[in-house]
Order: C-alpha cells, then structure tokens, then sequence
C-alpha cells in the first residue's frame, strides 16, 4: 500500500519547472508511505512519476518504485496489492521470464508485457491504482481495480493532467486552482460524502472503479476541461454487467452447496490476504462480516491471529464484549482500547485534513481509532467491509421485503399506519430516550429520524416509487442551491432487493466506506485489505438466488449459515448496531462550543453555499431536543473542511530528483 502522483505535460507548453511539483506533490503523501520515497522523469516526454512506499511485499531495495519493466518499455507507479501474484509469476516463469525481486508489481509488469494492459488487469486479483508510463508510445496509462478500493484522483490543470492518491498531492501543482464543484458539495451535505463519480474540485474527477484512462501528451492540446477527459476512459470490468449478468440465471444448488461454494471462494480470498512480509492483524467488531474473516484466518493460520477492537463505552455504544467473546472462542490475540468520551472527540479537528473532501459519515471516528491501535502492532490489517453490500446486510435491505407485502393493503390503511408511526417519532425524543432502560438496538429503532423514514416508506404508491424513496436521503437540505438530479445508471435488475444491493455496491461502497477505510488506515501508515469485496466473491454473490441473502426478515442468510461452521448460535443471532458514535448527544454536549465556532464561520461566508438561517433553525430544532444531528454533522463537518481547505498547501523543500532509470 502505498501513496502515488504523476503529472504529465503537453508538449505545446512544457516548462520543465511544472515537472520539478513531481517532489512535493509525492512528499505530501508521506503518510501513505512512511517507508521510502522515489520520483522518476522523463523531461522530454513531459512526464513525472512519484509514488511513496509502504513496504509489505518484498522489503529489499528490489521492491523500489517507480520500476522499470524488465525489457525497459514499462515504468510503473503502483499502490495496493496482486494478491494472487504468486500464480501469476508461476505462469510467467513457465514461459521463461526470470524476476530480480520478490513482489508483485515486478511480477504485474511482467505481466503486462506478456499479455498486455486490459488482459493482464483481468488476471489480477488484487486492490490498487496504478500510473504507467509507455516510453515506446509515449503513453500514460492510469488504472483503477474493480471495486474502487484504492482512490485515485485526476484533474486538468492548464494543459497538463496531474493525478494522485489524495487530493492534497493535486494541489501542490502550481497551475491547479481549487474551485468548488456546488453540485459535490450539495451532495455531500445531502449524503454525508462525496459520490465516486464527481469531486469537490471542479476540473478534477475520480477514475472510475474497473476503469482504464490512456492519454498521450499531444493529445492535452485538444482537452478543454476534466469533464472531455473523463469521456476518454474505458471500463475493463463494469460491476453492471456482473449484476445483470447474475440475475439471468441464479446460482441452483441446495443451502449446503451454496454455503460450501462459499466457503472455498472466502477461504481463498482470506488466504491470499494472509501474504505479508511485515505483521499481520485484523479489526473485530463482533459483527457477521469482521467474526467471518477472522474466523477464517485463524482456521489457516498456525499461530494466534491479532485482532483489534475499540471499546466505545458511551451510552450504550459500546459492542467491545461482542468481540471480545468471538476473540475468546476462536483464540486470538485481542487487543482492545477503551476509550474515553474526550479522547474520541480529539480527532475531530484532525478529520478535514486526513479526508481531503468533505465526509461526515461519523463512524469516521471509530474507524480512524481503531486504525490507529492496530498500526502500533501491525502493517497490516483485514477488515469485514463489503459484507453488507454483497449479502444485504442493511436495514434497508430486509426492510424492502417487508414493504413490498405491505403493498398489497390499500394505500388508506398504509397512511393511516404512517400517521400513527410520525406521531410516535415526534414523542420519541432523544433525551426522553436516553432515560428509559432500553437497549442500545431497540433505541436505535426508536430515533425519530427512523421511525419517520418508515412512515414516508409506508406511503409509497407503488413499487418504484418505495425504490425511490429507500434510495433518497430523508434529510432536509441546508443549502442555497437545489440538489443535482440524480442519474440512474443501474442496470435493468428484476425486484426491489436487487436494485437496492446496486445502488449500494456502485455508491455507497466506493464513495463512503471505501474512502472512510482508505484514509482512517493510510492516515497511520496501516494497510487494510477486504476479503469479502474479492471480485470472485462479489460476482458469486450477485449469482446467489435472493432467499440466500434475505431469509426470515433477516439479511447476510448465507454469511450466517457459514459462521455457524465457526461460532456458536449464541454469537451470531444478535441484531446488528454498526459503529454507532453519539454525535447527537456530544452536539449537545462536549462539541457545542466546537459546533457554534463553525456556525459563525457559516454566518461569515455569507451563504453561498449553506444556507445559514436553515442551519440556524436545525441547530436551535436540535437543542430543544428534536434529533437534527444528521444534517448538522453534515453541514459543519462541510464547514470544518472548507476551513481547512482555504490553507494554502504546505511548502516542501525542492530537492534534486531521484532520475532513476532515465
């Protein structure tokens, strides 16, 4: 794992100077990279190639990037990992091809030389972005793997194109101007983040999950905008076409074979994840997903595995001793942090700053912590993420099943049903909640934000329009600007569930929690890999048959079945809460000051993008006891960013390139 940058200038206006922004764009993703830093040029093709090393795969100075191809054609800046690399380098050395080193991107060259780009991506099995350069056609190659586990970022800036792992690395070149994209932002403060497939910054964008962007020098002179860039990028695996595909003709097998089926796919993924030259671990939660990749890993594992867990000890928070029991059972080396109300909150200043565009999914928090533990122990750590987008793990998820029976009674008795469930969500409030004896599940289900949502489901007129109203934020929007139309570019899928499982895997997934785990790990050096978002996992999980998802008002049926080969019942059948953080109650709390400092840089600014009388009456709805915590967390952590943003880039030293290889 590690942090890349790269910049590539039409020939029309190279100054070999915009080549030199190469170093300090790399040197700002030091984090991502703690281990080692190499920069490469070619000042008369007019590309630059940095990348930052976080040593897990082949430690000796073999592994040293940017690399050159063996026959010299090929120089590559990569971050992430092949995991089935050491197939592939069996095949290759078959065929005669001999390696200096030990590592995988050395082995992917290889590779691409033999097989070339598009079929050599498709024998991969792995995480990463990647830059490669074709000194024989003077070609910029730049790769996203399927899922979008590994961001990568590309803008036009005058007629050079500079792309990197964060956003912070773009904004080190010197011609780049940082202009809001309103559009992102009404997005991320309807959504909580920023969706994969625009960015905060206009004439920029990310490359698309399963994509390929080629682009030659001269071919910038034409290029007027980041938007007639991105039409140039080409799908080598498209997500929609797997999910379609698999709706065609569902997996036949009884629960037995399907559950083998699966067993064999995770143990695999879990396996090939295994493969570190550096400390190993594991985040458990105690959930479904983080319990089943732990499990497997200590099923193929010959010594104790290190798992890792925040205990969040807050009003009721805290699912420490959920883990702390699948630990005992399995028999790994637990390691668990409690934490302290004030020490949670601590981070919070550090939050615009590590995410680069405005994110306000509050299990940011815990996810950062928990990162932050395990690094003083390990490299590198497996995680569940994925879980409940492949196998339906959401309340939305079940939640649809149950509506779309309770679409056949008339549309009279449903609203009479979502009138009685909204005065119940009115007389629901936090601070009366917060003194019953209720557990910490059964008072989640009674937020008023969520008995409501229920309501406004239950008046659906239609199937299609209960899709729309499942998919579409139920907060209010705090902005000046009306929202961006949102553009349904899902395949045609057959029932509701499907639809939904879509909607999360090519949005949810890539533009929140894959950027929330992305950054909360390489924020402190650490390396997090996903089992269950391995691509032959996720394209079985799109042939499973619905009822092995869903079964008995209960999702991930198939990943339960599985875990019982692992855990006992009393582990698994328990509702499932997530990383729940208390912003509600801190808001109110420990965080107002903080709070009402950026309420008054939202009153400054003047309204051009939030509109302040609306935040104003959410914060005031807020403080009488009415749950508004949503959309506030939204609008300040939007603010905290942007406040964060306006600093001008750090200043790195210039210093002489590492001309390797040229």
């Amino acid at each position: 794992m590690c942090g890349i940058a790269g910049i590539l200038v039409t020939p029309e206006v190279m100054d070999p100077k915009l080549l030199e922004a190469i170093g300090q764009m790399t040197s700002s993703l030091r984090h991502r990279g703690p281990d080692g830093e190499g920069l490469w040029m070619d000042r008369d093709a007019g590309v630059a190639l940095g990348h930052r090393r976080l040593a897990i795969v082949d430690l000796s100075r073999a592994g040293h990037q940017p690399m050159r191809s063996a026959t010299g054609r090929f120089v590559i800046t990569f971050n992430g990992e092949i995991y089935n690399f050491r197939d592939l380098r069996r095949e290759l050395e078959g065929a005669g091809h001999q390696f200096r080193g030990t590592g995988d991107t050395e082995v992917l060259l290889c590779a691409i030389e033999m097989w070339g780009l598009e079929h050599a991506l498709r024998r991969c099995a792995g995480m990463f972005a990647f830059a490669l350069w074709d000194l024989k056609t003077r070609t910029l190659h730049l790769a996203r793997d399927r899922m979008g586990k590994k961001p990568l970022y590309v803008a036009l800036a005058g007629r050079a194109l500079v792309f990197a792992s964060e956003l912070k690395a773009i904004r080190c070149f010197p011609l780049f101007s940082p202009e809001l994209n309103l559009d992102a932002a009404g997005s991320m403060l309807s959504k909580g983040w920023v969706p994969d497939h625009t960015c905060i910054w206009q004439n920029a964008f990310k490359l698309p999950p399963g994509s390929v962007l080629s682009v030659k020098p001269t071919d910038l002179a034409g290029t007027s905008s980041a938007a007639s860039l991105s039409r140039r990028v080409e799908h080598w695996w498209s997500l929609a076409e797997v999910a379609a595909k698999g709706r065609e003709g569902p997996i036949a097998g009884s629960d037995d074979d399907l559950t083998n089926e699966l067993d064999g796919l995770l143990r695999l993924a879990v396996r090939e994840r295994m493969i570190s030259d550096v400390p190993l671990g594991s985040f458990l939660s105690g959930g479904i997903d983080s319990s089943t990749v732990v499990a497997l890993m200590q099923a193929q594992s010959r010594s104790p595995v290190r798992t890792f867990t925040i205990a969040f000890a807050e009003g009721g928070f805290d699912e420490s001793c959920y883990a702390a029991q699948v630990a005992r059972h399995l028999g790994t080396d637990h390691t668990e942090l409690r934490l302290s109300p004030d020490a949670a909150r601590d981070v919070i200043p550090e939050l615009p700053r590590i995410w680069d565009e405005p994110f306000a999914d509050e299990s940011q928090i815990p996810t950062l912590l928990v990162a932050r533990l395990a690094r003083q122990h390990v490299t590198v750590a497996l995680t569940g993420d994925g879980g409940d987008e492949c196998f339906a793990g959401y309340g939305r998820h079940f939640m649809a099943n149950r509506l779309k029976r309770q679409q056949s009674l008339p549309l009279a008795v449903r609203r009479t049903m979502a009138l009685g469930l909204g005065l119940l969500a009115r007389a629901a409030r936090e601070d009366i909640l917060g003194r019953l004896p209720l557990t910490a599940n059964v008072r989640h289900m009674l937020r008023s934000d969520r008995l409501n949502r229920f309501a406004g489901l239950l008046g659906a007129r239609h199937e299609d329009e209960l899709y729309q109203r499942l998919v579409t934020s139920p907060t209010a929007s705090l902005t000046r600007h009306d929202q961006p139309a949102s553009v349904d570019s899902s395949p045609k899928l057959d029932g509701l569930l499907s639809r939904l499982l879509y909607d999360d895997m090519a949005g949810y997934l890539p533009g929140d929690i894959l950027v929330k785990l992305d950054r909360s790990t390489m924020a402190n050096g650490l390396e997090g890999r996903c089992p269950l978002l391995d691509h032959r996992v996720v394209e079985f999980a799109w042939r499973l048959p619905s009822d092995a998802k869903v079964r008995n008002h209960r999702g991930k049926w198939i990943l339960r079945n599985l875990l019982r080969r692992y855990l006992p019942e009393q582990l698994i059948d328990r509702p499932k809460q997530g990383f729940d953080v208390p912003v509600a109650a801190w808001l109110r709390g420990r965080l107002r000051n903080w709070a009402a400092d950026l309420l008054a840089d939202i009153r400054r600014d003047g309204d051009d993008v939030l509109d302040s009388a609306k935040v104003d009456g959410c914060w005031r709805d807020h403080m009488r006891g009415q749950d508004r915590s949503r959309e506030l967390w939204s609008a300040l952590m939007f603010q905290a960013w942007r406040n964060e943003a306006r600093q001008t880039p750090a200043t790195i030293p210039s210093r002489e390139l590492d001309m390797a290889g040229v």
